[in-house]
């Protein structure tokens, strides 16, 4: 049997879903296995006494960090503690990193890895609210802020908190094949490969919530209608504000203006019909308010710098869902 023995490094102010996701994933993948493929887990720390996550949960480590033999993977997850990591932590991954034959992080964790140098000239992710700020600290990671997990060689990065989940299930299929990997996520109630990417949670999550009620309605409207009428004029109607008004008050509650709100959120939403449906790109265009694909053309072009279709070809995860036939139609012919 390989020997697919996992240490998990553990500190003050980690994320403790980071480390139990993954955990529950390597687990799942020995019961079905039935021990056959199973992953030896440890955890280790800098000390012996037990961290404190940011929920306020304790966790104890099986052993020192200094103590733990070189693992097959070293899973690095994220938290509030990577904000001001002790430099004997840094030090350690910096020597123990490399020696690892798969080496991991989860959310913030990255920025662990980038401190000790172990990201230099390769391609990373992180949770989609520090993508920024991983880019101007760490300016030789090529830092992509859509996927949910990214692979380059034998490092692995995944996005924010849950994405953890996702990098292990892969890393589960690659070591023993999709049947065992959708067993475990079936039992964890998780998509085997989720939907989409992370960036779909970057308008509605970056932008701040309205503290009034007619500005939160407002947005949620947005979000629920991206193929209707979106203009200020509209949007200002329905908050029962002038135009003038309107604009002011959301921009000032959530950080961004009314246009700028509406255009990320039709373009999210075209990205999710073109990632997850077999729809048209015409169809796509109408459903989120572009009104023709030229107009989506442009705001891929001008956001994305790729096309609709080429974004299609690139980021679509599986094989698209149709949508299910009315009952009496007869089904559609390719010519």
């Amino acid at each position: 049997m390989t020997d697919r023995s996992v240490l998990v490094v553990l500190f003050d102010g980690v994320q403790s879903l980071d480390v139990t996701g993954p955990v529950e994933v390597f687990t799942g993948a020995g019961k079905v296995t039935g021990g056959r493929g199973g992953y030896p887990l440890r955890t280790a720390a800098l000390g012996t006494a037990p961290v404190r996550t940011t929920s306020g949960l304790t966790l104890l480590p099986d052993t020192t960090l200094a103590g733990a033999s070189a693992p097959h993977t070293l899973l690095v997850p994220g938290g509030q503690g990577t904000r001001r990591p002790d430099p004997a932590l840094i030090d350690w991954l910096r020597e123990n990193g490399p020696r690892a034959e798969r080496l991991v992080s989860v959310c913030t964790g990255a920025l662990l890895l980038a401190e000790a140098g172990l990201l230099d000239g390769r391609r990373a992710t992180t949770h989609w609210a520090v993508c920024d700020h991983f880019a101007r600290t760490y300016p030789r990671v090529e830092v992509d802020p859509d996927p949910v997990y990214v692979r380059d060689g034998h490092i692995a990065t995944s996005a924010g908190v849950t994405a953890g989940i996702d990098l292990a299930l892969a890393l589960v299929e690659e070591d023993h094949g999709r049947d065992i990997a959708l067993t475990v996520a079936r039992h964890l109630v998780v998509f085997l490969r989720r939907p989409g990417n992370q960036a779909q949670f970057s308008t509605q999550l970056a932008a701040q919530t309205a503290h009034r009620e007619p500005l939160r309605e407002v947005q949620q409207w947005v979000t629920e209608h991206p193929g209707g009428d979106l203009s200020v004029e509209a949007l200002a109607g329905r908050a029962r504000l002038s135009p003038r008004h309107f604009a002011r008050a959301f921009q000032a509650e959530t950080g961004t203006t009314p246009g700028r709100y509406v255009d990320g959120v039709r373009l999210e939403h075209a990205r999710r019909l073109l990632e997850d449906t077999a729809d048209g790109v015409e169809e796509v265009s109408r459903a989120s308010g572009y009104g023709t694909p030229e107009a989506m053309r442009r705001a891929f072009l001008k956001a994305l710098g790729t096309g609709p279709a080429e974004y299609r070809r690139r980021f679509r995860t599986a094989a698209p869902q149709a949508k299910p036939s009315l009952p009496g139609s007869r089904p559609a012919t390719t010519p």
